[in-house]
């Protein structure tokens, strides 16, 4: 399956179109996001799937539904990385790209970490726990957000908006890397571990419509 390469200043991006191309290893901790055209997993279309494995490029799959020409949640190869039990999949926010991926492509992805939790969890002296400000302040990394809310359904996405979605995974790993060392000084990484597996199941609560009321709630 074909695939468009892009080269960025801070390594390469490739595009792909409905699938990640075979063969493809991406080792056993992979950064993962992705963009959609909004924020109601059980509601909005999944248009993006960013990968990165640390390496500084990012292999990005855009997701065509079948009545724009594409092939939808039909992609084995990215369905078959989610769910191995040998890869973990690291995201930020991970509740949500959880449950997204889960409705969308009709897998469970497991096992997961999430940089955001682990932040919350380590950084109690401030309520910055967003990827920009994580990846200024732990880092000192700077990302831009501008096409955040740029139109991710568009059957050609720009250059601008692949660089965004690419810079969302690319700091991942340096910056869960920081993170475990904090969860492990503080005696909160098994507790934190408990918090990740619990993630796919939270996500398949969400869809359900838990989240509104929180079942966990008083």
């Amino acid at each position: 399956m074909a695939g468009v390469t892009q080269f960025m200043s801070n390594g390469s991006l490739r595009l792909h179109r409905h699938d990640l191309p075979d063969g493809l290893s991406l080792g056993p901790l992979v950064a993962i996001d992705t963009e959609t055209m909004g924020l109601d997993p059980r509601r909005d279309r999944l248009c993006l799937v960013q990968l990165s494995s640390g390496d500084g490029s990012a292999h990005l799959v855009q997701i065509v539904p079948p009545e724009l020409g594409g092939r939808g949640g039909d992609c084995p190869n990215l369905k078959a990385l989610l769910a191995d039990p040998n890869t973990v999949k690291l995201f930020h926010f991970a509740r949500f790209d959880v449950a997204m991926l889960q409705r969308s492509l009709g897998v469970r992805v497991a096992p997961v970490r999430c940089t955001k939790i682990a932040a919350k969890m380590v950084r109690t002296f401030t309520d910055r726990h967003g990827l920009r400000d994580l990846c200024r302040e732990i880092l000192g990394v700077e990302i831009s957000k501008q096409q955040q809310t740029s139109d991710w359904g568009a059957a050609e996405l720009t250059p601008e908006q692949l660089a965004y979605a690419a810079s969302d995974v690319l700091h991942l790993h340096a910056l869960w890397e920081r993170l475990e060392a904090l969860l492990r000084r503080e005696g909160r990484l098994e507790l934190a571990q408990a918090c990740f597996d619990f993630l796919p199941t939270r996500g398949a609560l969400d869809l359900l419509g838990w989240e509104t009321p929180d079942i966990f709630a008083h």
